[in-house]
């Protein structure tokens, strides 16, 4: 097929550019295979909203996002089959007309399914969306295919990979009988809802708290199975709160020059926006993901153990609080729960965990948002992760010590790809291997 020749890949938020020269738009699994195997380097990308520079940064790339069909259904077994570059909103709107669902999704419905299982994209009181795959077809560095299901070893590694163990082009995902939740919404004092997390955990079926910063407050959202013809009284607070991400565009827009005006504006917005309680019913779906996004944001997401977050979670609010603090962070920070599972590079691998996401409203200041650093060494310290598509410096020495498969899978990454054909810059020093 012919290639785009001599352009710029741009993110999303304009953070990172390169310079390609050649650029292969797929629609085909044959195109994909032909040209990973013509290519000595190649890079591959879906809608591009990476925070971490994983995407690009080689002469050749590949756009996966038309290589986006639903190919297959099995409606004894429940599970869906589709390609790579299907964006996620697709995928639900899809197995929500078979009256399916997948039990949990991650907050943004526009990121490629082959770029949100690479990166260990999860949503709450579930597991990583990638522990949904029971199986996937992937394209090795030589061209070949290999098809991987749950009884193979393989899979363990597979379901959170970087893009390294080669590109997944088919993805087949388990889905459960479609429920409604009702959902509950309202501010609490940190003394009130930190104490609580676990008893809230067994209590209902989805928890996630919006952290205040700078506020002593969180906004807890609480939700329950119910029969879909149960009837609630509504309430969606005032009209104005669709107002929020102007607001805090107003609000934060000098903040990256005077970072105390942070607290001040912290304090305004959740008065605006976080002081209200709601209520409302819908699937998960309709009820917990966020249809939209702006470019705008740079984010952070780090993840510890359940038992340790407690701990965490006070040194954080102890060391942002003091007044030679220079880490005034934007609201809100975004607590949610993720149950153990087996795959390597999860952060879960293991043991139950909470994750806490930190925002920059000012995208393209980032660099210089003392947040990132000051909760990547706090987290750090206590053995915490990072998301792995997201905002962090941590590299090899690191994950070395914190994840217990990260050298076997090393290893198996060399095995697959002997002449780092898929490895980046950015991933050649994540791995610390020689380019």
């Amino acid at each position: 097929m012919k290639p785009k020749k001599n352009g710029i890949w741009t993110s999303w938020n304009e953070n990172l550019t390169y310079k390609y020269k050649s650029l292969y738009k797929v629609t085909t699994e044959k195109e994909l295979q032909e040209i990973i195997a013509k290519s000595d380097k190649v890079r591959f990308f879906g809608s591009k909203q990476s925070s971490a520079d994983i995407a690009a940064g080689l002469e050749n790339l590949i756009d996966i996002t038309s290589y986006n069909k639903i190919l297959s259904y099995n409606d004894t077994e429940h599970t869906i089959t589709v390609q790579s570059g299907l964006i996620l909103g697709d995928l639900i709107d899809a197995v929500e007309a078979k009256g399916w669902c997948i039990p949990c999704l991650p907050d943004i419905n526009t990121i490629t399914i082959g770029g949100a299982l690479a990166t260990g994209t999860h949503g709450t009181s579930g597991k990583l969306l990638c522990e949904y795959m029971t199986s996937c077809t992937l394209v090795l560095a030589d061209g070949s295919l290999k098809v991987i299901n749950e009884a193979d070893e393989l899979m363990n590694a597979v379901r959170v990979s970087l893009g390294a163990l080669g590109v997944m082009s088919t993805i087949t995902f388990k889905c459960e009988p479609i429920y409604t939740l009702h959902v509950k919404e309202g501010p609490e004092n940190d003394a009130k809802w930190l104490p609580k997390i676990k008893e809230r955990l067994q209590k209902h079926d989805f928890l996630r708290i919006l952290w205040l910063p700078h506020t002593d407050k969180g906004y807890v959202i609480t939700g329950d199975k119910i029969d879909s013809e149960t009837e609630i009284q509504e309430n969606l607070g005032p009209e104005y709160l669709k107002h929020r991400r102007k607001a805090s565009k107003i609000l934060y827009k000098y903040t990256h020059i005077f970072p105390w005006i942070t607290a001040i504006a912290n304090k305004l917005l959740y008065k605006g926006f976080f002081s209200s309680k709601k209520e409302y019913k819908g699937s998960l779906y309709q009820a917990t993901v966020t249809k939209s996004r702006g470019s705008t944001l740079e984010l952070a997401e780090w993840t510890i153990g359940l038992d340790k977050f407690t701990a965490v979670f006070e040194e954080l609010k102890t060391e942002i609080n003091k007044w030679s603090n220079k880490s005034f962070i934007h609201i809100p920070m975004d607590i949610r729960f993720v149950y153990k599972d087996k795959s390597w590079l999860s952060y879960a691998y293991g043991k139950n965990i909470v994750t806490i996401g930190c925002v920059s409203r000012n995208a393209a200041t980032a660099d210089t948002y003392e947040a990132f650093k000051t909760i990547e060494n706090i987290f750090l310290k206590h053995g915490g992760k990072p998301h792995w598509g997201k905002r962090f410096t941590a590299k090899d020495a690191e994950f070395s010590k914190i994840y217990e498969k990260w050298e076997d899978f090393k290893v198996l990454r060399k095995e697959m790809d002997p002449t780092n054909k898929f490895l980046n810059s950015y991933l050649t020093q994540l791995f610390n291997e020689k380019n």
